[in-house]
């Protein structure tokens, strides 16, 4: 699950980076706006029923109904096939009125009919996936991924180059979900669905309607959730495309992959947290427990800070580089929204710790609370600030989300907060972003900048006693996989040691 999710993120950003330089900022700008109706879309006809299917249907294997298995699988690939064939057709025959009415760009019509290609599809393959992951196959899982980025990739690269503009990134998407379609289907007929026995019992019309209030009532929550977190990061899109022209559509989107760089650390680290607390918590072992929570925040903020910290004075670089000079007027927002996405990190990892803890609604609650935030602060700083002020309004929401959330991971897990720790974390990052002045906004500046800084950071945080011996043994005991690269390792970590407490 891992190397899927790193493949489906790089495989994300490899996308973008070639629409944006394939599409420029007008064109981009339109395919930004039509990825926050893509997700949308997607959780209203999926729901949480991908997550519903894998926990039931792991449940009922178990005790060894899997006739009852079988007929989940079943009722969820015609409910989900149903909802997802509805609101595709809903997006084709609303899409001229969205785009001429709320956006004011008819130009974009095309590519909004285009999601409900998206839709059926990519419910189908969340079926699947959700079964796979109930018996434990996570590597169709992966697979299915990287056939969906592969072919995503390479229809909408085509489409583009021969003429279709933003309508063929769009069906590239759909596309490479009708592989992953025929992918999950091959591997499900193969190997998954010969393991369930035809069924025995006839199952009514209305029991069919209790499993599927039963599948509903899971998945609510998790709709709910997921539709908070793509309005977190979606919303200013949303607004901007109300008020904006498409040019400006490209810049903050531009910006937007980039700033979630943070989130690949702490979905890691949040995914571990998780059971870990869990298991502290069992034991009502609160020594543990402390060491669980406070080691998590240490290591996010350790690695995350300095990455801030990178990326903001960087900015102008990494727009240039990555997405061409075009772009560079999402420079600012970059500097401004990587600072949210910052704060969205630790609201991940005390969401991880709330759930361990048996608290799995506090979080959502939060989540809700300042999503209903943003959008506020966006309808409100957009039309005053532009770009700026969406950046702004989405940092703002992820600061109180952030707040509200550690206050009660910390309420919760009575750990307390280690403030030294974050202080001397700061202090490290601001020397090391101190040499980064120096360094010139081109694409030889930025491969310098990326190669000094962790040695900055490292000999600073050193320097101000921030590392334990436990943290030393750590680095000994993952270094020792470095193969030739493990002496050369080994004696920068000794350099460190003199340092650690």
């Amino acid at each position: 699950m891992m190397i899927g999710n790193l493949f489906f993120r790089v495989g994300g950003y490899i996308y973008r980076l070639l629409m944006g330089r394939m599409l420029g900022p007008d064109g981009y700008g339109i395919l930004g706006l039509t990825f926050f109706f893509v997700g949308i879309f997607q959780i209203l006809s999926a729901g949480g029923f991908p997550p519903a299917i894998a926990k039931f249907v792991s449940q009922y294997n178990a005790i060894d109904e899997k006739e009852m298995s079988r007929q989940i699988i079943v009722t969820s690939i015609k409910y989900m096939m149903i909802t997802g064939v509805l609101l595709g057709l809903l997006m084709f025959f609303a899409a001229p009125w969205i785009t001429t009415t709320i956006f004011h760009k008819p130009e974009a019509t095309l590519p909004f009919q285009a999601i409900a290609l998206i839709t059926p599809f990519s419910v189908i393959v969340g079926v699947f996936r959700g079964v796979f992951q109930g018996v434990y196959r996570m590597e169709f899982i992966v697979a299915s991924r990287a056939v969906e980025q592969s072919f995503m990739i390479g229809f909408a690269v085509v489409l583009v180059a021969i003429g279709f503009y933003v309508a063929g990134a769009v069906v590239g998407i759909g596309l490479g979900f009708l592989a992953s379609v025929i992918v999950t289907f091959i591997l499900f007929k193969k190997y998954i669905w010969v393991n369930f026995p035809k069924p025995v019992s006839n199952f009514s019309f209305i029991d069919e309607l209790k499993l599927l209030k039963m599948l509903l009532l899971f998945s609510i929550p998790v709709t709910v959730t997921a539709l908070s977190e793509i309005s977190i990061f979606g919303v200013s899109t949303f607004v901007i495309g109300i008020y904006m022209a498409s040019n400006y559509l490209g810049y903050y989107s531009a910006a937007d992959p980039i700033s979630r760089l943070p989130l690949i650390i702490s979905l890691s680290v949040a995914t571990a947290i998780l059971p870990a607390a869990s298991e502290a918590n069992s034991l009502k072992d609160k020594r543990l427990l402390n060491r669980y929570v406070t080691e998590s925040y240490r290591y996010v903020v350790m690695t995350v800070f300095p990455l801030c910290i990178g990326i903001a004075l960087f900015a102008d670089s990494l727009i240039s580089t990555l997405f061409g000079a075009e772009y560079i007027s999402g420079a600012p927002v970059l500097s401004i929204l990587i600072i949210g996405m910052t704060f969205y990190s630790l609201y991940m990892v005390s969401s991880s710790i709330l759930q361990g803890m048996g608290h799995p609604r506090r979080p959502m609650y939060i989540l809700i609370i300042g999503t209903l935030i943003n959008i506020l602060l966006n309808f409100i700083m957009v039309p005053l600030y532009g770009i700026m002020g969406a950046a702004i309004a989405t940092t703002i929401a992820a600061f109180l989300i952030m707040v509200f959330v550690l206050w009660q991971a910390f309420s919760i897990t009575k750990v307390k907060i280690p403030y030294l720790d974050f202080t001397k974390i700061g202090i490290a990052s601001l020397i090391m972003g101190i040499p980064l002045f120096i360094l010139p906004q081109t694409a030889l500046g930025l491969l310098v900048a990326i190669i000094i800084s962790p040695f900055i950071f490292l000999f600073a945080f050193a320097f101000i006693g921030g590392f334990t011996k436990k943290d030393i043994e750590i680095f000994r005991k993952y270094i020792s996989k470095l193969g030739p690269f493990s002496n050369m390792a080994n004696k920068f970590i000794n350099t460190l040691e003199r340092f650690a407490k």
